[in-house]
């Protein structure tokens, strides 16, 4: 059963979430130690977003909100994770979480900067560097990919990084 305006609500939601979806999962991922904690935090966040999303008020900033939701995401999450020596203390995880919504558009301008720089270089290029960076992929499996020994391997990794970051640095708008 369809609820009148309920359409308009998903709708409205799952165009803020995932417009800024990366931007929470970035936030999000600097607070836990690991890829894994961060998809489990982020799963109770768009729950919550979700669950609470006629709450915030129309027009709102939803991006702001949503780190809100997610700090205390992370702070419930560490809670649980309580006896695990990797996690944070809640002063600690309160500092980075405040430091990194002030950070966020100068980030955000960082992850544009870099995308229009790996968009430059060509497919084969940019493949070998994405996989590079592929977690659970072996970088002596992408060596051989790539049809390098391991230390060549590294050394053109070396300079495709150089080359982004002038390229990123050329580009930079943000202070």
């Amino acid at each position: 059963m369809i609820i009148p305006g309920q359409s308009d609500i998903q709708s409205r939601f799952l165009r803020e979430f995932t417009a800024h979806e990366m931007a929470i999962r970035a936030y999000v991922r600097r607070l836990v130690p690991s890829r894994s904690d961060a998809d489990d935090v982020m799963q109770e966040v768009a729950v919550v977003l979700w669950s609470k999303f006629s709450e915030l008020r129309p027009g709102g900033d939803f991006k702001s909100w949503a780190f809100g939701v997610a700090k205390y995401a992370v702070l419930s999450w560490r809670r649980d994770k309580g006896r695990d020596r990797l996690v944070l203390d809640d002063d600690v995880v309160e500092t980075l979480a405040d430091e990194t919504a002030v950070d966020e558009p100068r980030l955000q301008q960082q992850r544009v900067a870099l995308e229009t720089c790996l968009a430059k270089l060509d497919v084969t290029q940019r493949g070998l560097l994405m996989r590079a960076y592929e977690a659970g992929v072996p970088i002596q499996t992408v060596a051989r990919q790539s049809g390098r020994t391991v230390a060549g391997f590294y050394q053109w990794l070396h300079r495709m990084r150089r080359m982004l970051l002038d390229c990123i640095k050329r580009g930079r708008v943000w202070a």
